[in-house]
């Protein structure tokens, strides 16, 4: 599975980089993105937890 994050919702409030820095990071333009690899399962609940503790509800895993 891999996470995506819909950049033009992003309000930069850096939840899911804290919670989960292994799959999402800052870009360039300060808005959060997810690493193009899946999931390693061991982290999968921290992504699932970033996801899930989204304020505005931007990030997908698929």
């Amino acid at each position: 599975m891999k996470a995506y994050v819909d950049q033009s919702g992003c309000i930069s409030c850096a939840l899911c980089v804290d919670t989960c820095p292994a799959i999402f990071h800052f870009n360039s333009e300060a808005k959060a993105e997810a690493v193009d690899e899946k999931i390693p399962s061991s982290i999968m609940d921290l992504a699932e937890r970033a996801r899930d503790g989204c304020p505005v509800q931007v990030i997908s895993i698929h």
